[in-house]
């Protein structure tokens, strides 16, 4: 397999489409907004060029990996030719629904149709396909290139080839596949959002400041990063979002998002992306909390 579609051009798609080229796959990025399409690919040779920087890469394997990618505005002309399509749209369920169909009608019978989603049932996207058995989760961390884990998602009837292939695969991109099964979050979100939850939980009592909470988390942990750094760093709209798939799928409280992540999403307070969040990224500020005036 040396041909992969990957859909959409933000934060992952690009960080994907960056792995798969950097180890010798034909890589064509799709995405509608010709403009997304130009910023993902400067942030790709901005990455690259990091890369050649700490010595990791040479300037002759940037430009190769640079000319392993094409780009695409087209689903349907995108994605003719490969045999794996990962999609990295944004984390909405009816959106993912609309790709999968599409990608079923226009992409070959063999094809394996990948998502990189982080909460939303692999078995849902297969239902709207005619191939469930090649349909399957490979959500990568953030960011791609560096982080070494993937985890795959096997849905109801995943096919044990396709299981085995896409783990083939992300050990030939330098990753550590881990395949587990398709329940609400995962794992590695099942885990990660309720902790990212109850630290915004605790922040909104007042037990302890962000830089505190973070803080202890780090030192006493040894967590690379706070879990409210963290949740700026993944996007407060993306925990909310996963936070609601899983209070949906498991029917339990526990998984109820805290009103202030909700009040700051609705506030536009994304995180790294909007610039604010639990940390401001406007400035060299980056240290200031701005989460206060939202607790009331």
């Amino acid at each position: 397999m040396k041909k992969v579609a990957v859909i959409g051009s933000g934060t992952m798609g690009n960080g994907i489409a960056h792995t798969f080229a950097q180890n010798d796959f034909k890589v064509h990025l799709i995405d509608l907004n010709a403009d997304a399409l130009k910023r993902g690919l400067e942030t790709i040779d901005r990455n690259l060029g990091r890369l050649c920087d700490k010595g990791l890469i040479d300037s002759e394997k940037k430009v190769q990996t640079l000319n392993n990618i094409k780009t695409f505005t087209n689903l349907q002309e995108g994605v003719q030719g490969a045999e794996l399509v990962v999609e990295a749209a944004s984390e909405n369920q009816s959106l993912k629904l609309k790709i999968f169909e599409d990608l079923d009608k226009f992409c070959d019978p063999d094809t394996i149709l990948a998502s990189n989603t982080s909460s939303i049932p692999i078995t849902q996207l297969a239902g709207v396909t005619q191939r469930p058995d090649k349909v399957i989760g490979m959500h990568f961390m953030n960011p791609v290139p560096i982080m070494v884990l993937v985890e795959i998602i096997r849905g109801y009837n995943t096919s044990d080839i396709v299981a085995n292939t896409i783990e083939s695969i992300s050990k030939q991109l330098g990753k550590t596949p881990v395949v587990v099964n398709d329940y609400p979050g995962f794992i590695a979100n099942r885990i990660l959002m309720p902790m990212i939850n109850e630290a915004i939980e605790s922040l909104h009592h007042g037990v302890a400041d962000v830089l505190a909470i973070d803080t202890v988390m780090k030192l006493g942990m040894a967590h690379p990063m706070g879990p409210l750094q963290l949740a700026d760093f993944i996007g407060l709209d993306v925990c909310l979002s996963i936070l609601y798939v899983m209070h949906d799928g498991f029917k339990n409280p526990k998984y109820a998002a805290c009103p202030l992540l909700v009040n700051m999403v609705r506030a536009g307070k994304l995180g790294v992306k909007s610039g604010e969040g639990f940390y401001d990224y406007s400035t060299s500020r980056r240290a200031e909390v701005v989460a206060s005036q939202f607790l009331k």
